[in-house]
């Protein structure tokens, strides 16, 4: 019985993608870690709470299978930010370079905006005759 919950396993390691831009944070790729953990010894593998293997498989099957997104459709493509599903994406991948900007501290960026601010808002005089 535990062979053909180990032949699951696999099966839904493979179907699994892999996002390579998240390196050493792909859920993916802790998946298969997982499952190698807990099936050391392949088709083997005794395992103790049958009931709680079938039901982790299951769960995992509906989310690889995108049943609750299928199931509850978004009304719109963006959160509450108003940042698209891929610029959320984007920002998450980690491999984005950041700017000069984004690298600054918070209180060099603030000193920043208001001191330039102040000697644009105050008006030159024209020059006396």
């Amino acid at each position: 019985m535990s062979a053909t919950r180990y032949r699951r396993f696999l099966k839904l390691c493979e179907e699994w993608p892999r996002d390579e831009s998240k390196k050493g944070r792909d859920l993916g790729t802790f998946l298969r870690q997982r499952v190698a953990a807990a099936f050391r010894e392949g088709e083997n593998t005794q395992i103790s709470d049958t009931e709680k293997c079938d039901q982790t498989y299951e769960s995992l099957a509906r989310i690889n299978a995108n049943t609750y997104k299928q199931r509850f459709p978004r009304v719109r493509d963006t959160s509450f930010t108003g940042v698209t599903a891929e610029e959320c994406k984007l920002m998450l991948s980690g491999s984005a370079q950041q700017s000069d900007d984004d690298k600054k501290s918070l209180w060099k960026t603030l000193t920043e905006r208001f001191s330039s601010k102040s000697t644009e808002e105050v008006p030159e005089k024209a020059p006396e005759k």
